[in-house]
């Protein structure tokens, strides 16, 4: 094991680990939003968009995120729509991830009992009450293992970014790889600052668990 090398290229480490986790973040932040309208359209059969949003989900879980971003990056400029590497990756991220989000989401509203809405209408809230009082707080809880799940799926996903070019962790240890043939010190600082991103978020994701269920849902 070379040290000094380790020594040397640590900060370069550094810089494409934040890099990945600042797309990362934002990637799995619009996911979110996206999962969270679509499933909310699903639950009330929103007519049309029902199907557009179907249509959606389908597409993104079964094709790879490597195509996507090769469509996005590649793809859509031939018709106008140029983006940097940085947007591509984000709106890769949260294409692919809004699908897997969207289906947290509705499996937490369809575990909640149809009469819990119908308690809340007859109290006097209204539609948009009974979603964020009733429906929201209850899913929610449901769904968080499955929520968790699908955000340290999507931060590993982001190892795929190379391929557009971008200075993430996986492009910093292919390119040091090909220039100095220091294989090992490179996985072993790539495997590193993977499990110093994820770490943290699988063992916040079991705690948050455990408070969830202590708390009465998700049992």
């Amino acid at each position: 094991m070379n040290w000094e090398y380790i020594q040397k290229y640590l900060p370069m480490y550094e810089k494409a680990a934040l890099l990945t986790l600042k797309l990362g973040v934002i990637g799995i932040l619009c996911a979110i939003l996206i999962g969270l309208c679509c499933a909310v359209i699903l639950y009330y059969r929103v007519p049309v968009f029902k199907r557009i949003v179907a249509v959606y989900i389908e597409l993104s879980r079964n094709t790879p995120l490597l195509v996507q971003l090769f469509f996005i990056y590649y793809g859509l400029p031939k018709i106008g729509i140029a983006t940097s590497a940085e947007v591509c990756g984000i709106a890769g991220l949260a294409f692919l991830g809004g699908s897997y989000m969207a289906e947290s989401f509705r499996s937490g509203f369809e575990a909640i009992d149809k009469i819990q809405e119908e308690s809340a209408a007859s109290l006097g809230m209204n539609s948009h009450q009974i979603m964020r009082y009733v429906i929201l707080p209850q899913a929610v809880s449901v769904s968080v293992p499955g929520f968790l799940a699908n955000i340290i799926f999507l931060l590993k996903e982001t190892s795929v970014f190379s391929a557009i070019s971008l200075m993430d962790l996986m492009f910093t240890a292919k390119d040091l790889i090909g220039l100095y043939y220091k294989t090992t010190e490179s996985l072993v600082l790539l495997v590193f600052f993977y499990l110093i991103i994820l770490l943290p978020v699988s063992l916040l994701g079991m705690w948050v668990e455990r408070r969830v269920r202590y708390a009465g849902f998700g049992a």
